[in-house]
């Protein structure tokens, strides 16, 4: 990795990500010193503009910016640093310098635990519910997805919306663990609804089907 350190009189900044989160946790500067720090300490190192020296992130705090990756923008004049972070990021004990909380989205569970399930299909520890749904089969998965979409159906119509979720999500279980015996993801459903979210989307499809191209 080639980095121009001379474009902005020996520094670049060091645009700083969760690497799990995606968030933006703060901007700071590096020298070439600091990016060599950086890379044999695992801990992020900047140049200090205000004070002319090396500082560690954390150092005095405990709250350390582990590093994950680095890499150069187009221009090679801009780092792109993730990392998991340790604490709060900014200096005013905010999970970064925008003072916002770095959460990942509630969403992004979804895919987590297929990756738990996709776990448990390629161990199959005794013992495990998710074991004997996969050992069952994939009629047995199907009939189970069918019969708590029922339950959905029920707490949606006659239920609470607390009874509702809980259902729900029983379907979404059985939904996952019915996708990854076929070898799909949750991702796989996603990238479908993103396609028909195009306005085109049902002309399209309309136009396919009266030329006998779809079902």
């Amino acid at each position: 990795m080639t980095i121009d350190f001379e474009k902005m009189g020996g520094l670049v900044p060091a645009i700083i990500q969760d690497a799990d989160t995606k968030n933006v946790l703060m901007l700071g500067f590096m020298n070439e010193e600091a990016y060599k720090k950086t890379v044999e300490t695992g801990k992020v190192t900047f140049w200090s503009r205000t004070r002319q020296t090396l500082w560690t992130k954390g150092e005095t705090s405990g709250n350390f910016l582990n590093l994950v990756s680095m890499d150069i923008d187009c221009d090679n004049d801009t780092l792109l640093v993730k990392v998991h972070p340790i604490g709060p990021t900014c200096h005013k004990g905010t999970d970064t310098c925008w003072g916002e909380t770095n959460q990942k989205p509630a969403i992004s569970f979804l895919s987590e635990l297929q990756d738990f399930i996709e776990k448990r299909y390629q161990e199959m520890p005794e013992g495990s519910y998710t074991t004997k749904l996969f050992r069952d089969g994939v009629n047995k998965m199907a009939q189970k997805v069918g019969e708590e979409a029922l339950e959905t159906v029920i707490e949606a119509t006659n239920g609470d919306d607390e009874h509702l979720v809980y259902e729900a999500s029983d379907m979404i279980y059985h939904l996952l663990v019915l996708l990854t015996s076929k070898g799909l993801r949750i991702e796989n459903i996603a990238e479908e609804l993103h396609r028909r979210h195009d306005p085109e989307w049902d002309a399209k499809r309309r136009k396919a089907k009266a030329a006998g191209e779809m079902k």
